[in-house]
C-alpha cells in the first residue's frame, strides 16, 4: 500500500492532478471498480483482439458519445484484475472529466512518467521485457492539444498495451500520420441487433461480418448466405429489430429497457447531443466563431433530412427561415462537418470515378435514429409490422431505412461507401460499396411490395455499365418477401443486413 503523502513529495505533479488519478484508478489502493453492466459489446472482444496481436501498440476506439466506449474499458480492466494482473501496471485516465492539468506542459507524457516511476512495479521496458505489460487506458484522449505527437513519443520510448478512444473522428484521423504504423483503429457504432438481443437476454448468434478484412463483402456468395443467415435466425432477428425500431441502438434505452422511451429522450438529447453542442463546439481552432444555435438548427435538418441528399442552399434557406438570421450555405456546410466530426452524422459523399467526382450532395446518415426520435419528439417505426399500422409513415420510413444502411456500413472499418446521384441518362443508386476494384451497388427499396422492374432500374442501369466494375447488386428490402428474379442481384431484409455486426 502506498504512502500517499510521500508520493506526493516525489511527484512534480500537482496535488489536485495526483488525486484525480487515484480517483480514476481505485484498484492502486485495493478499492474496487465501479459496478460495470454484466453484457458485453462485441467491443470489448475486438479490443482484446487488437491489444494481444502485437501488430500495433496502439489501439484507437472511436464512435459516437454514449455509445460504451467507457463501459468497454472498464470491462477490460476488469479481465485484467480478474487474470492476476498487478493493479500498479494499469493506467486509466477520463480526459473528459480531467480538468486540473493547468499549465502541465506534455500531461500525457508527465503523467505517464508520473505513473512509471511511483505507482508501477518498474519501469515500462524492464517490465515487457519480463512479459509484464503495462497497460495504459486514454479516454476521450482527442480533447488533449498534441495528444498524437505525445502518444508517438511515449510508444516510441516505451513497451506499453495502449488503448485509445474518441468521440471526433476528425481529430482522432488528423493523428493517424505521425502515429502511422502504431495505431490499429476500430469503428463502433451503436448497438448493433446481436448486442440488442444479448443486453435483452436473447440467443443472438455472433456477428456475421468476421474481422478478417473486406474481401468477404465483394462476392455474391457472402450476400447469399448473409440471406440464409437471417432466414435462419429469423425469430432472433425479427425480435432484435422490433427493439432496434422501437428505441434506437444506444445502450441506455436498452439497459433500460423497463423504462419508457419518452423518459430516456432527455436522457440522449442531454448526454448526446447537447454534450455535443456545448462541449465539443468549444474545442474547435481557436478565434473561429461558432453558433450553439445554428449547430442545433443543423443538427434539426439532418434528423429532417436523414437518408436524403438535400442541397447546401435548401439547408441554408430553411435556418434562415427557422432563425431569422443571415445563413449561407458554406457555414452550413462546415457546421455538417463539424457533425460528421463528432460522428452524429455520416456524410456519404458522390461517387468519384476515375478521378471525376459527381457532382451532387452528400447523403445525411444519422449515428441512430432513436437520436431523430428524441430531438424531433416524432417515432417512425421501421419494423414492418408496426410500419403496416402507420402506412403514412411509409415514405419517411424508407428515407430512415436510407440513413440506417449507410450508419452501418460507415462503421465497417476500410469501407469506402458512396452515393451514386442521377445524372442526364444515369439513374440514382442508393449507396455505392467499393471493395477493392470492385463496385457494390445498393439500392434500399423499404416497402410492402417490390416491382421486379421498376424497383431495380437504378441497380442494373449500374451493373450494365464496365466502367463500374459491379459483378453483382444488393437489394435491401423491408422483409424476406422482396426477392427478384435477376441472377444478378442478391435481395435482403434491412433486418439481416444489421445481422452482420
Amino acid at each position: 500500500m502506498f504512502d500517499r503523502s510521500e508520493m506526493l513529495a516525489r511527484t512534480a505533479l500537482p496535488e489536485d492532478l495526483v488525486n484525480s488519478l487515484y480517483s480514476f484508478n481505485p484498484w492502486w489502493e485495493g478499492d474496487p471498480m465501479p459496478p460495470e453492466p454484466s453484457t458485453r459489446r462485441h467491443l470489448v472482444a475486438q479490443i482484446w483482439r487488437r491489444v494481444d496481436s502485437n501488430v500495433a501498440p496502439v489501439a484507437v476506439v472511436r464512435g459516437p458519445r454514449q455509445i460504451g466506449k467507457s463501459t468497454a474499458l472498464n470491462q477490460l480492466i476488469g479481465d485484467l484484475l480478474d487474470q492476476g494482473t498487478d493493479p500498479r501496471r494499469i493506467l486509466r485516465i477520463q480526459f473528459d472529466d480531467l480538468e486540473t492539468m493547468g499549465n502541465l506542459r506534455d500531461p500525457l507524457l508527465r503523467i505517464s512518467e508520473w505513473f512509471e516511476r511511483h505507482v508501477a512495479t518498474a519501469r515500462f521496458n524492464t517490465l515487457a521485457h519480463r512479459g509484464e505489460w503495462a497497460y495504459l487506458f486514454f479516454d476521450e484522449l482527442q480533447n488533449l492539444p498534441r495528444w498524437d505527437s505525445q502518444l508517438k513519443s511515449l510508444v516510441d520510448n516505451s513497451a506499453v498495451k495502449v488503448v485509445v478512444t474518441g468521440s471526433s473522428a476528425l481529430r482522432i484521423e488528423l493523428g493517424r500520420d505521425s502515429l502511422a504504423g502504431r495505431i490499429s483503429t476500430i469503428e463502433s457504432g451503436v448497438l448493433s441487433l446481436t448486442e440488442i438481443g444479448l443486453l435483452r437476454g436473447m440467443d443472438a448468434p455472433g456477428p456475421f461480418l468476421e474481422e478478417n478484412g473486406l474481401a468477404p463483402l465483394a462476392s455474391k456468395d457472402f450476400w447469399q448466405e448473409l440471406r440464409s443467415h437471417g432466414l435462419k435466425h429469423r425469430e432472433f432477428r425479427d425480435e432484435a429489430f422490433s427493439q432496434f425500431s422501437a428505441r434506437g441502438g444506444y445502450p441506455i434505452v436498452h439497459r433500460e429497457k423497463d423504462q419508457d422511451f419518452h423518459n430516456l429522450s432527455d436522457y440522449l438529447n442531454e448526454t448526446v447531443i447537447k454534450r455535443v453542442i456545448q462541449h465539443d463546439l468549444r474545442q474547435g481552432a481557436r478565434g473561429r466563431k461558432r453558433d450553439a444555435t445554428l449547430l442545433e438548427e443543423v443538427f434539426r435538418l439532418c434528423c429532417r433530412y436523414a437518408g436524403q441528399t438535400p442541397s447546401l442552399g435548401l439547408l441554408a434557406e430553411e435556418a434562415r427561415l427557422a432563425l431569422g438570421a443571415d445563413v449561407g450555405g458554406q457555414r452550413v456546410g462546415n457546421y455538417l462537418k463539424f457533425l460528421n466530426d463528432t460522428l452524429l452524422v455520416r456524410l456519404i459523399p458522390p461517387l468519384e470515378i476515375r478521378l471525376k467526382r459527381k457532382r451532387g450532395s452528400s447523403k445525411l446518415c444519422l449515428a441512430d435514429h432513436g437520436l431523430r426520435a428524441s430531438w424531433l419528439q416524432e417515432e417512425v417505426p421501421l419494423a414492418p409490422a408496426a410500419l403496416a399500422e402507420h402506412p403514412e409513415l411509409a415514405s419517411l420510413a424508407g428515407h430512415l431505412a436510407e440513413s440506417v444502411f449507410g450508419s452501418v456500413a460507415s462503421t465497417i472499418r476500410g469501407l469506402d461507401i458512396a452515393h451514386f446521384p442521377e445524372r442526364g441518362m444515369e439513374r440514382e443508386v442508393d449507396f455505392v460499396l467499393t471493395v477493392g476494384a470492385r463496385r457494390i451497388p445498393v439500392e434500399i427499396k423499404y416497402q410492402r411490395r417490390i416491382d421486379q422492374l421498376r424497383d431495380t432500374l437504378g441497380l442494373r442501369s449500374f451493373l450494365e455499365k464496365s466502367v463500374n466494375n459491379a459483378p453483382f447488386g444488393v437489394l435491401i428490402t423491408q422483409d424476406d418477401s422482396g426477392e427478384v428474379d435477376d441472377p444478378r442481384i442478391v435481395s435482403l431484409p434491412l433486418s439481416t443486413f444489421m445481422l452482420l455486426r
